[in-house]
């Protein structure tokens, strides 16, 4: 094992211990001597473990004393309870307060807590409007050509690339483009689903993936999910005989961001394997981690073809540009056909661009600004919500991704405090709308993707303020 990833696996584990609890504020960690001879690595090594942790806020030196855990804001605020959906297939959708939420999409009047995309103010718009040009100048017939089915091979030939950092060793021709994440998860699912099959997903989970499987037919069951670890294996276990089809974002899902660790993500896939149930991956905030290494993803331990890998940029860099893709497996001819069917090629000027922004180092170089950026978003929102909210109030603890899960206590219902900071000029994203049951609606999710000012301080501000009348 080199020394690199030594040093990434051990500062990792005690990031989990710290952000998950077991180590609490003001604990005292193993000094460097004590580190150097439980995991057999030298000084300089476990300097650099500290270093890191340090960097991260997490913990603090002490001369002549050792390194402590940071008594850290969110330390105040406890985290919510594991998930627990009724075991039952269930259809309720909150139509209503989906629509109201997704209707101020791209409202520029509003604070958009609700969509978990990054602001515009965090892209590099400068420099892919350049690739853009760039893209028009060197494409054949100025990209107005039809792409090939799979679609752009410079494109697919760098998710390849990328795949190396959390060991998917993909290759280019195992990769067809979609039209952004959501496009491939459809695609995915209509390959895969018949009227009547029954779809298992983490709860809370995503409310386009819940409509997305509703629309085909499907039967969704929700299975229980820890606020830091993901999906409950147990519960997976025991549902197995009921579900056709398994639908999880391991890495930093929305609304939870909660990341599976790596011997569950393995776990889950030999399981499901055994069984024949195929495995949906939506990884699209894989890219956006807190510490110092990229998660693995499920598809890194997939040795049948049984996991269709999802990706795009929407989340990273272009949410509009809608650039996606998908690893299928097996499965890949299924969706080849699906994708002839449903869209015939894939806009070839944004493909182009995305794949030049990546090959020439662009890309690698804005996700490093992204992810320190949303990352001290994410210690801001908890200091502003360990001052401003209700006493009570229990958030979760994200280790990447774009969103923040708040939990009220049971007296404060959030579709009405939706009402209430509406016409105070900020959107939420009501707990409701993450779940087909009557749970969540105490809670809500908080993009932590905008840009951070004295402006969005005082937004959370008056959203704590309301939340106490509510």
């Amino acid at each position: 094992m080199s020394r690199d990833f030594l040093y990434n696996e051990i500062a990792n584990g005690i990031v989990i211990q710290i952000t998950g609890g077991v180590l609490q504020p003001g604990d005292k960690l193993p000094s460097v001597r004590m580190l150097c001879k439980e995991h057999g690595i030298s000084m300089n090594t476990a300097k650099r473990v500290f270093l890191e942790l340090e960097a991260q806020s997490l913990i603090d030196s002490k001369p002549q004393s050792g390194y402590f855990v940071s008594r850290l804001p969110y330390q105040k605020l406890p985290l919510p309870e594991v998930s627990r959906p009724s075991s039952l297939a269930n259809s309720n959708e909150p139509n209503e307060l989906i629509s109201k939420v997704y209707g101020n999409m791209g409202n520029s009047g509003l604070t958009l807590f609700s969509i978990s995309a990054p602001s515009g103010e965090l892209l590099p718009l400068a420099k892919l409007k350049k690739e853009i040009v760039h893209a028009t100048r060197e494409l054949r017939e100025g990209g107005t050509a039809y792409e090939p089915l799979q679609g752009n091979v410079k494109l697919r030939r760098m998710i390849a690339v990328r795949s190396l950092a959390w060991g998917g060793n993909l290759h280019e021709n195992d990769l067809v483009t979609t039209g952004g994440a959501m496009n491939a998860v459809s695609l995915c699912l209509m390959a895969l689903v018949k009227p009547g099959d029954t779809v298992a997903v983490e709860s809370p989970c995503y409310p386009g993936i819940l409509q997305l499987a509703i629309s085909l037919g499907c039967k969704i069951l929700e299975l229980p999910t820890h606020p830091v670890t993901g999906l409950e294996i147990d519960a997976l276990k025991e549902a197995l005989p009921r579900i056709d089809i398994c639908l999880l974002v391991p890495n930093f899902n929305t609304p939870l961001g909660s990341c599976m660790p790596d011997e569950h993500k393995k776990g889950v896939v030999a399981l499901l394997a055994k069984h024949h149930i195929p495995l949906i991956e939506d990884d699209i905030y894989g890219d956006l981690y807190f510490g110092t290494q990229r998660p693995k993803c499920c598809k890194a331990f997939d040795k049948e073809g049984n996991v269709l890998w999802c990706g795009s940029v929407s989340k990273t860099l272009a949410p509009g540009y809608r650039v996606g893709w998908v690893a299928p497996g097996k499965y890949k001819e299924k969706l080849l056909k699906l994708k002839l069917i449903h869209s015939i090629s894939s806009p070839s000027i944004m493909q182009e661009a995305v794949a030049n922004f990546v090959t020439t180092g662009k890309y690698e170089n804005h996700l490093r600004q992204l992810r320190r950026t949303v990352e001290d978003n994410y210690q801001n929102y908890l200091r502003a919500i360990a001052q401003y909210f209700p006493e009570g109030t229990k958030t979760s603890r994200p280790q990447g991704g774009l969103s923040l899960w708040v939990e009220f206590n049971k007296g404060i219902d959030t579709a009405k405090l939706y009402d209430l900071a509406i016409k105070q000029g900020i959107c939420i994203a009501p707990g409701r709308m993450f779940t087909l049951q009557d749970q969540f609606e105490n809670c809500m999710r908080l993009c932590i993707g905008l840009r951070w000012s004295d402006e969005l301080k005082f937004k959370l501000k008056q959203l704590g303020n309301l939340a106490k009348m509510a």
